[in-house]
């Protein structure tokens, strides 16, 4: 089957096709390398087609996407604080981006669409863990792109007939991710200093809790969401289960480098949340879901091949 991955050469984008290529597909990555490097493809030589473009080119995008029967929509600014500071340019990406992929969907015959959505479409709804059925309260620009990517989703769903899934995703990390960039979640700068014997900065008092969830974890859901019967129009979270305060985080990264981590407090960050943790009952139940790498065995990957 031929596959598209927007986002391809990013961190989730060039695992996803990693496993595709595993299971015999042929697989066209489209990245405007902005976040997304081609060394990330670099393993599946000859076996991925990469194609450099932006998903702010209509045109573009229905070119790549001839003769695929699925599209994982993965390329984004996934910065809160950038989007903060740039609601603009994250709107044009998150949100317009996300409207080409479904428009060149919908005239190519794209069987399916799997969308990276984010846990920030919840916001600071109080309840906890966060549940699909909730309203969602996003309190950040990129939040708002995302569950507004998911509403276009829902209607070309209904409309016209382009299957489409929704992934929830909570933290992401693992190998791949690259700390120098502005997008990098927590651990991947975490590990990072910890490495280099150079201190860390958190925003807040450590004490905010995340579903830490392993990039493989991440690729299973992604292959369920594409490749399950009758989950046309759904959205699913896609995390652990399970809440780890920046603090423990820490701690079982110094356990597991075998040194000390200094550490200094700034005010928190604005469009940041203080807990989040995902129900994954739906995702379980309706995809047979099941997180096979949990958050220290993930960062000991990590780390593991960092050293490497």
């Amino acid at each position: 089957m031929k596959v598209l991955v927007t986002g391809g050469a990013g961190f989730i984008g060039s695992h996803i096709a990693t496993r595709l290529v595993a299971e015999g597909h042929e697989v066209v990555a489209f990245d405007n390398l902005t976040s997304g490097k081609r060394e990330n493809l670099e393993h599946l030589a000859g076996k991925v087609e990469l194609v450099v473009g932006d998903v702010r080119d209509a045109a573009a995008l229905v070119d790549v996407s001839r003769g695929c029967a699925v599209a994982f929509h993965q390329a984004a600014i996934v910065s809160v604080p950038y989007s903060v500071d740039h609601p603009q340019e994250t709107h044009d990406v998150n949100i317009q981006g996300t409207l080409n992929v479904l428009h060149a969907a919908k005239a190519n015959g794209v069987k399916r669409v799997v969308f990276a959505c984010s846990a920030a479409v919840y916001g600071e709804e109080p309840e906890s863990p966060k549940v699909e059925t909730m309203r969602p309260v996003p309190v950040s620009p990129y939040g708002i792109e995302k569950l507004t990517g998911e509403h276009y989703l829902d209607v070309w769903n209904r409309l016209y007939g382009v299957e489409t899934v929704s992934l929830r995703y909570f933290n992401v990390f693992g190998e791949r991710q690259d700390p120098r960039s502005p997008y990098s979640g927590v651990i991947s700068i975490f590990v990072d200093r910890a490495l280099k014997g150079t201190g860390v900065t958190m925003f807040g008092d450590g004490g905010q809790t995340r579903d830490f969830v392993y990039v493989g974890n991440v690729v299973d859901a992604n292959m369920l969401a594409a490749f399950t019967p009758g989950i046309g129009g759904s959205n699913f979270n896609v995390g652990c289960g399970g809440q780890t305060t920046l603090l423990e985080l820490l701690a079982m990264i110094e356990e597991i480098v075998g040194a000390k981590v200094e550490r200094t407090h700034n005010a928190p960050r604005q469009g940041d949340i203080r807990e989040s943790v995902a129900d994954i009952g739906k995702i379980r139940a309706k995809l047979g879901y099941e997180p096979k790498v949990g958050v220290q065995e993930g960062l000991r990957r990590l780390i593991a091949s960092l050293k490497a």
